[in-house]
């Protein structure tokens, strides 16, 4: 299931992976303010391959416009690719956080 292609009404998740100097400079927590003013839940962690993973689960237009912003020119850092996929919504988050 890609965004665009959910229904309007469901709840979806998107998982993105973002590749770039996202580590140590306050991406996560820029990407956690950004996905708190859309209304997603999830959360952003690094990894140990210095990406950065962005789970969050909403609408399909919502989630949508997170990636719009994770691939815009206002991130903290630097972001040279985000890849992601969009499945149907797990157990769901309490609120988006930093993992």
């Amino acid at each position: 299931m890609h965004g665009r292609e959910a229904h309007s009404g469901e709840p979806v998740r998107v998982t993105a992976w973002v590749r770039g100097k996202v580590q140590q400079v306050g991406f996560r927590w820029w990407t956690r303010a950004r996905a708190l003013e859309i209304g997603l839940t999830g959360y952003a962690s690094n990894l140990g391959d210095g990406r950065v993973q962005v789970v969050a689960e909403g609408l399909a237009l919502e989630c949508e416009q997170l990636l719009a912003l994770l691939r815009g020119p206002d991130t903290p850092g630097s972001v040279s690719g985000v890849t992601e996929i969009w499945t149907a919504v797990g157990s769901g988050y309490e609120g988006f956080e930093i993992r």
